[in-house]
């Protein structure tokens, strides 16, 4: 719009508010701050913690396990409920903190014109309409549209994650830009005036902020991750059985034996025993196993769900600033006009940049950084004579040197297209060419193929005249109008270059299967040149104007094939990261700026550094000590060795339980009695629980870190069908052994069924408890067990414990408390026989599951 348009359109006029209009304003907008210092109650953060499907099964679980008896299960499964809670109730709690972080990037206050004058007032009290001045130094108190600008550089790398200033001006300076973030008429909370001055006029004010949106974005609650979606998952299928195999039990175990009571216990005890309730405590402390390893790879993590999701990830988006280049400005060029290395060209740029007086800029620091030019070209034996400073105008910054000849030599340094026309001359191989047509369109093509290798160019230029006074009335001998008839002598290139570590270990992440896209606000030829430099295709590129105009489907399919993204916005960097989500990715977002604060929040891994600003390390997972790739990538391989073992529990507990569906409902179907009484269910199934507590420090086969280890529901099913019924065939032949070989069909009298019913019980309970045992050392590796992979000597020795105990029980006088008898010598070799081919099906089922590429 046009100034006149834009300041009827917030009702103010150049001499600003009148104060009662400001206090209508405030009342009508409220204050100019990003987030009110709200907090949800403790009954509502309670509420979020329990609505959890593991929770609510463990509290009725534990309610009935207390109902009937078992103290044990009950205290153990609340003292999971509580820590579930307790830890959830935490995490939420800090779920408004990142928000408030930004509070931090707002001035005290702002000089605004009010009735005519200017004063300063408090930030806080802007409204929409307020006229505000700015100055070099000045934070932006809001956003604002320029009424005039002088010379205005922005600095909104905060932002934008932009190395250099932007300049703004009164007037939009390009129709076609639809990115919020490149309009030039606009300066955004949250930046700050690098040079100049403007008069501008306020018009959005706190929550109503760019910056607003990202702190708003930032509070919300976080969407479910991978992993939190497959605990989900894996929860309610295991509630399925227990909806499915509970009530059949009761029903048939009522039916057929036509003791209902004792039938409502065994089916309460059979849904205590199918219920995962270790799981909780094994991911637990695989977490935290995991975030121990992790902290002496130099990745400190916050949130321990985080890990999984670490070694999940198939897609990794990354900032390129300090990720993979180094953070740090150096002239990687000085040439002559033709491009090739000019030591000249090197020793003028120096002397520009050692005498001048003016604000050293991070290009004049990396032409500085050539100590070595200082003792070659003889600094002392130059002698500073005058300075021509910057300006915005012209784009040029000159030096007038004395040099040992007795010449004055001007140096000039700027944008190439303005030291162009003020050059008659250009200098190649020590002779001197006139800048005419013939020359002009070759020379702007040779510096233009720099700025198209994403180099930030600099033009050289200079002349010896013959020394003159001081004009009588001038402070100073030379004028812009000097820098006239300059020779160009050649151009200084300059380039955060990339880490030497950054090649090799996008290399490493792509061979464990992670994809690297690159989410730079940086401009598309700085972009490419970095990612050329460090291995990653630079075929498909995607602006963030193109970003801006595509719908989520449409974004969706681009953002699977592309791999720079460019100039993009941090709404844009959140958009991406949840089209590929939609996509099935699990997606690690890395980055350490305001600018990457909304993409951290948004990502299944958020994975920042201890240098990165308080926001951006708020709003992570992990916290990187090293920005470095390669710490990443050891901490990707980490994540996969815990998420496997939890995977080992998963597939052992569901299988197990599928198994036992079978092998109890049979078991109700034609055994005479209950084939385990609801207390020797519960024993084996603390025992069980027990040989699984060493989980978490089993060793991990190479090959199960190599890709990426999403959670998946229809691989884990399929698993669970074709392993399960393995332990029921082996539960059925110990059924017929029991009553067959060892005659506990006896029932003919009252003495006779109960001994043949703890008979059965008892041999059915050792070889349940032992078959259970065993099926972690199978399903913990791909390999075959004991030979060509072996557990960790600390699960060795719990399952070897177990196993020992309950071989002992029958016959100890705890076996006597639980119901059992000492079993005939004859059932030891039946068992031994029972395991190994337990143990061998069991192994040619994985290995058949494995060639069909179903694990």
């Amino acid at each position: 719009m046009e100034i006149e348009t834009v300041l009827a359109r917030f009702s103010t006029r150049p001499e600003g508010l009148t104060e009662d209009e400001a206090r209508d304003r405030r009342d009508r907008y409220g204050p100019n701050v990003l987030a009110k210092d709200q907090r949800k109650s403790l009954a509502m953060l309670l509420w979020h913690a329990v609505l959890n499907p593991l929770v609510i099964l463990l509290a009725i679980l534990a309610s009935i396990s207390f109902a009937t008896g078992d103290p044990r299960a009950g205290i153990v499964m609340s003292f999971m409920i509580a820590m579930g809670i307790g830890l959830k109730l935490f995490q939420e709690a800090k779920a408004d903190s990142a928000a408030a972080k930004l509070k931090a990037m707002i001035s005290v206050t702002a000089t605004v014109i009010r009735d005519g004058k200017s004063a300063e007032i408090a930030v806080s009290q802007l409204v929409p309409g307020d006229i505000v001045e700015l100055a070099a130094g000045d934070m932006i108190p809001a956003d604002v549209r320029m009424v005039a600008a002088k010379d205005l550089f922005v600095t909104q790398s905060s932002l934008t994650g932009e190395t250099f200033p932007v300049e703004k001006f009164e007037v939009k300076s390009s129709a076609e830009t639809t990115a919020i973030i490149d309009l030039t008429c606009i300066a955004f909370l949250g930046t700050s005036v690098e040079s100049g001055s403007a008069t501008a006029v306020v018009i959005a004010t706190g929550k109503e902020t760019y910056l607003g949106g990202l702190a708003l974005s930032l509070s919300e609650d976080p969407t479910p991750t991978a992993f939190d979606k497959g605990i989900t998952q894996f929860t309610w299928l295991m509630l399925r059985f227990i909806l499915t195999m509970v009530p059949l039990v009761f029903v048939i175990n009522g039916l057929a034996k036509g003791n209902w009571v004792e039938a409502f216990f065994f089916a309460v005890a059979v849904a205590v025993g199918l219920t995962p309730e270790m799981l909780p405590m094994i991911v637990t402390v695989c977490l935290s196993k995991g975030a121990l390893a992790m902290s002496g790879k130099k990745v400190i993590v916050k949130r321990i769900n985080a890990i999984q999701n670490l070694g999940a990830m198939d897609v990794l988006c990354t900032d390129k600033t300090g990720t993979l280049t180094m953070d740090h400005v150096i002239l990687e060029k000085h040439c002559d006009v033709t491009l090739k290395e000019d030591d000249g060209v090197l020793a003028l740029a120096y002397m520009n940049s050692h005498f001048q007086t003016g604000l050293r800029n991070v290009l004049d620091r990396a032409v500085l950084a050539h100590t070595e030019t200082h003792t070659h070209i003889k600094i002392p034996e130059y002698t500073k004579i005058d300075e021509i400073p910057f300006d915005f105008q012209r784009r040029i910054m000159s030096v007038v040197v004395r040099t040992p000849e007795g010449k004055d030599r001007i140096i000039s340094k700027g944008a190439p297209e303005e030291i162009f026309p003020r050059c008659a001359n250009f200098e190649l191989d020590g002779t001197l060419y006139p800048m005419d047509h013939a020359h002009i369109d070759g020379l702007k093509q040779e510096h233009e193929l720099l700025s198209a290798d994403g180099f930030r160019v600099l033009a050289i230029a200079s002349k010896d005249i013959v020394p003159r006074g001081v004009v009588a009335g001038d402070a100073t001998p030379y004028s812009k109008a000097d820098e006239s008839a300059l020779i160009l002598n050649g151009y200084a290139a300059f380039l955060d270059p990339p880490k030497e570590t950054a090649a090799a270990a996008i290399k490493a992440l792509q061979g464990h299967g992670v994809a690297v896209k690159v989410l730079t606000g940086d401009n598309d030829l700085v972009a490419r040149k970095i990612c050329k430099d460090v291995g990653l295709s630079t075929e498909f590129l995607l602006l963030g104007s193109e970003v801006e105009t595509m719908s989520d489907a449409q974004l969706a399919d681009a953002a699977e094939g592309t791999t720079i993204f460019a100039r993009v916005s941090p709404s844009h960097k959140q958009r991406i990261i949840k089209a590929l989500q939609s996509r099935k990715h699990t997606v690690g977002f890395m980055g350490d700026g305001i600018n990457d604060a909304p993409a951290l929040h948004a990502a299944d891994v958020g994975i920042s550094v201890d240098t990165a600003v308080d926001v951006a390390k708020e709003s992570a997972d992990m916290i990187l000590l090293e920005k470095s790739l390669m710490v990443l990538e050891a901490g990707v391989v980490e994540g996969r060795k815990v998420f496997a073992n939890i995977l080992k529990y998963v597939r052992m507990g569901a299988s197990s339980n599928f198994g036992n569906m079978f092998s109890v409902l049979g078991a109700s179907v034609f055994v005479p009695f209950l084939p385990m009484a609801p207390i020797q269910i519960l024993a084996n199934n603390l025992l069980y629980d027990l040989s699984q507590t060493a989980i978490p420090t089993d060793d991990v086969d190479p090959e199960q870190v190599e890709k990426p280890r999403p959670w998946d529901i229809k691989a884990l099913t399929r698993f669970i069908v074709c392993i399960g019924p393995c332990s029921s065939i082996f539960d059925y032949t110990t059924y017929f052994m029991m009553l067959s070989v060892f005659n506990c069909w006896n029932i003919s009298t009252t003495d006779a069924a109960a001994r043949s019913a703890s008979l059965f019980q008892t041999g059915w309970f050792v070889e349940s408890l032992l078959t259970q045992t065993l099926i972690i050392h199978i399903i913990r590796t791909n390999k075959i067990p004991f030979l060509q992979s072996r557990a960790s000597w600390p699960l060795m020795a719990m399952s070897t414990c177990i196993m020992v105990t309950g071989i002992a029980i029958p016959s100890s006088r705890l076996g006597s408390y639980l119901g059992f008898t000492p079993l005939p010598p004859l059932y030891w070799p039946l068992l031994a026989l029972t395991l190994l081919c337990y143990v061998v099906l069991t192994q040619l089922v994985k290995m058949w599951l494995r060639r069909r590429n179903w694990i």
